[in-house]
């Protein structure tokens, strides 16, 4: 059975730092690319970074540009996604997918790009 196990989140005061972890099992990471998505309540979910299969080869949504980094490491089945400078709009779920290598832009760009694997999330709140 193929997962993803998001972990790492929790409450950070603005300008504070996260290190968000997505644990892989049942497939072969290095035949996929990683999108990390985010879910605000209200809105809808969207893709902050996307994370070539065998390289760190990562497009990011302007948002997030010079703020978070993602890098992974295919023999640990581990992906991250560093997140600096938080923001209270930075608050939400945060999530994993998997997907077979596409143009990293189109996968992390609406309209959602249609990913392999999902993990279940993990909350991630900024405020004072």
């Amino acid at each position: 059975q193929s997962q993803l196990v998001e972990s790492g989140g929790g409450q950070v005061q603005p300008g504070g730092s996260l290190s968000l972890s997505c644990t892989t099992s049942g497939f072969s990471l290095e035949y996929y690319a990683i999108g990390w998505f985010r879910q605000a309540p209200g809105k809808e979910r969207e893709g902050v970074a996307c994370i070539n299969d065998r390289d760190n080869r990562t497009y990011y949504d302007d948002s997030v540009k010079g703020r978070f980094t993602s890098f992974r490491d295919n023999a640990k089945n581990t992906i991250w996604l560093q997140l600096n400078s938080l923001e209270p709009e930075d608050t939400a779920v945060y999530y994993c997918a998997a997907a077979p290598p596409d143009d990293l832009q189109a996968m992390c760009e609406p309209p959602l790009y249609e990913f392999d694997f999902w993990g279940r999330g993990t909350q991630v709140t900024v405020s004072a």
